[in-house]
């Protein structure tokens, strides 16, 4: 039986001592979100993170997520992958809006989709988290301020939700194989978990 797979809010908050703020770390599946004066980070291969924040009350938070492959499922019109992706996006947005953030006054800016796992070249998986969260902001008619997608190099993002400023360090090398291993590990859970959650498709 398929466990259940749950966008989990990142529970690693830390004091960032380079940037003198408090900080949450989120990993493959987590998200954080926050009215504070904080910073949010996250390193990304082929996963995609979408900052988004209210440009008045500055109320913002960051996911990060991969698509699941469709496992042939592809010609459906709302693959299970899709669906993932839109459930990664909902709960963000939806704890933004519990939150104080106006719909109105959403703006977003993302990143990720590098082509960096070996063997997850076939089904590019990195192009196509960041063809579906595009697409997903302008459905939801969220604008987008600002993107760095693709590309072959893993990212460091830091997103300053009160201000909306997001520094992104391109990592040109690995000083080891967490990050890949990370997101292979994430992947794999993906291929066996089913969807939870309620999610408006549109």
């Amino acid at each position: 039986m398929s466990q259940v797979l749950q966008e989990q809010l990142a529970t690693n908050v830390y004091y960032d001592r380079t940037f003198d703020r408090d900080a949450a770390k989120i990993l493959p599946g987590e998200y954080y979100f926050t009215g504070k004066d904080m910073l949010i980070v996250t390193v990304l291969g082929s996963c995609v993170a979408a900052c988004i924040r209210d440009r008045v009350s500055g109320v913002g938070g960051m996911n990060h997520f991969m698509l699941p492959d469709s496992g042939g499922d592809a010609d459906s019109p709302v693959s299970a992958s899709m669906r993932y992706g839109t459930y990664a996006m909902e709960i963000l947005i939806n704890e933004l809006l519990k939150a104080g953030a106006r719909r109105e006054n959403l703006e977003a800016k993302v990143f990720g989709g590098g082509n960096v796992l070996r063997g997850f070249i076939s089904i590019n998986v990195g192009e196509r988290n960041a063809q579906f969260v595009r697409d997903y902001l302008r459905a939801e008619k969220i604008r987008i301020t600002a993107e760095d997608l693709n590309d072959i190099h893993p990212r460091k993002v830091y997103f300053f939700p009160r201000t909306g400023k997001v520094l992104v360090k391109k990592l040109k090398q690995l000083n080891n194989n967490s990050l890949v291993n990370r997101e292979q590990d994430y992947a794999s859970r993906l291929q066996t978990s089913k969807v939870s959650g309620d999610v408006e498709l549109f």
